[in-house]
């Protein structure tokens, strides 16, 4: 599979992910699914933890260590228009 990087994140009020790709694509992931899978997703339902996201190493990351792979956000998410 075709592995495109993250290159800009920007958390939403709504536990979505604004994303900017390599590729120049700008895609919404929504992890309000993901929010309630485990006790380490489960401290980003706190507003404080989820706005800590950032680009790290063409993914994303959070200040709990809870990253997530382009592998994954990039399938998972829908293009903007």
């Amino acid at each position: 599979m075709y592995y495109i990087g993250v290159k800009e994140v920007e958390p939403q009020s709504d536990y979505t992910l604004l994303l900017t790709f390599e590729n120049g694509e700008q895609r919404k992931f929504d992890m309000n699914p993901y929010l309630n899978i485990g006790p380490v997703f489960w401290a980003l339902k706190d507003p404080d933890m989820f706005n800590t996201v950032r680009v790290c190493s063409k993914t994303v990351a959070w200040a709990n260590e809870v990253d997530l792979d382009p592998e994954m956000l990039y399938p998972n998410s829908t293009q903007l228009v």
